[in-house]
C-alpha cells in the first residue's frame, strides 16, 4: 500500500538538507511514539517532494504543496502515521513549515517477474549496523556480487517478517538486478555519481554507508517484487532509503483521495 501525504507549504524558499532522510525518519517515529505501531518496520518513504531550487543550504522548496511518500505492507501502520499527522494543525520538518493537507491512494501497479524500477532514494546493499566499513566500499551494479547482497537483504527481511513460510522463501531463489547500461554510461560520461556516501544520524550515533541511484529491472518472483514495492529495498528501508517505483513511462499512475477508517 503506497500513500502520497499532501502539505501546504506555508514559508516558502526555506531549505532543508539535500538528503533529508534522517529529518523524515525523526518526523515518522515521533508521530507513533505512543502507537502501538511503534517499533513496526516495514515501511518506506520517499524524501519531501515539491519544486525546488538547490543552494549550498540545499533544497530550498517554493511550490505551494509538498508532498510525502510513505509505502507499506502494513494498512494499519499507514492509517496510525496519517491519523497522528492530522491531529495537528501544523507541523515543522527542518524549517518547513507545513499544514496537513489531504492523502491519495495509490493505485496499485502490476508486478511480474521481470520489472522496470527507478530508485527513489538511494538503495543500501549491506547493513552498516553490521559493518561501517564494508558498507561503504563500491561495487560496480553489473558485478554479480551486487545482486547477491541485495538477494540476502530481502530474503533475511522477508523471514524475519514471519508473512512467508520455508518453502516460499525457498522458492524466491531467482534474484537478478539488472541496471540500465545507457544510464550508467550517460552519467559515466557526464562525470556524475549514481554511488554516494549517506549517513544516518542517532543523536551522537553518526552511521554511514554507500547508496545507490539508477534504473534497473528486477528479475524475481511476483511475491519479491510485492515486498520490495512496498517496503523498500535493502537495508536501511525503514530509515528512508531503498524506495523504489515502477518508470511511469511503463505503468501511467492513478491515485484517489483517502482516508483511514
Amino acid at each position: 500500500m503506497r500513500v502520497r501525504i499532501v502539505f501546504t507549504l506555508k514559508n516558502k524558499g526555506v531549505a532543508v538538507p539535500f538528503h533529508h532522510q534522517t529529518l523524515l525518519m525523526g518526523f515518522i517515529q515521533t508521530q507513533l511514539q505512543h502507537s502501538p505501531q511503534q517499533d513496526y518496520q516495514y515501511y518506506n518513504f520517499s524524501g519531501l517532494k515539491g519544486q525546488t531550487r538547490i543552494s549550498r543550504m540545499g533544497l530550498h522548496f517554493y511550490s505551494t504543496k509538498v508532498t510525502l511518500v510513505v509505502s507499506s505492507l502494513s494498512k494499519d501502520w499507514i492509517d496510525a502515521l496519517i491519523k497522528a499527522i492530522f491531529t495537528h494543525k501544523e507541523v515543522t520538518i527542518g524549517n518547513l513549515q507545513l499544514i496537513p493537507d489531504f492523502v491519495e491512494l495509490e493505485s496499485p501497479p502490476i508486478l511480474q517477474n521481470q520489472t522496470k524500477y527507478i530508485c527513489i532514494s538511494p538503495v543500501a546493499i549491506i547493513d552498516a549496523n553490521n559493518d561501517n566499513y564494508q558498507a561503504k566500499k563500491f561495487i560496480a551494479p553489473e558485478e554479480d556480487a551486487f545482486s547477491d547482497l541485495l538477494y540476502e537483504a530481502v530474503i533475511a527481511k522477508m523471514q524475519n517478517s514471519q508473512l512467508y513460510s520455508t518453502e516460499e522463501l525457498t522458492s524466491f531463489y531467482k534474484f537478478q538486478i539488472v541496471p540500465d547500461a545507457e544510464y550508467l554510461r550517460k552519467i559515466k560520461d557526464d562525470e556524475k555519481k549514481f554511488a554516494r556516501i549517506y549517513t544516518i544520524e542517532y543523536g551522537r550515533n553518526r552511521t554511514e554507508f554507500r547508496g545507490y541511484t539508477f534504473p534497473f529491472m528486477l528479475y524475481a518472483d511476483e511475491a519479491v517484487q510485492k515486498f520490495v514495492f512496498e517496503c523498500g529495498l535493502g537495508y536501511h528501508a525503514h530509515e528512508g532509503f531503498g524506495m523504489i517505483d515502477i518508470i511511469q513511462a511503463e505503468q501511467p499512475k492513478t491515485t484517489s483521495l483517502y482516508s483511514p477508517l
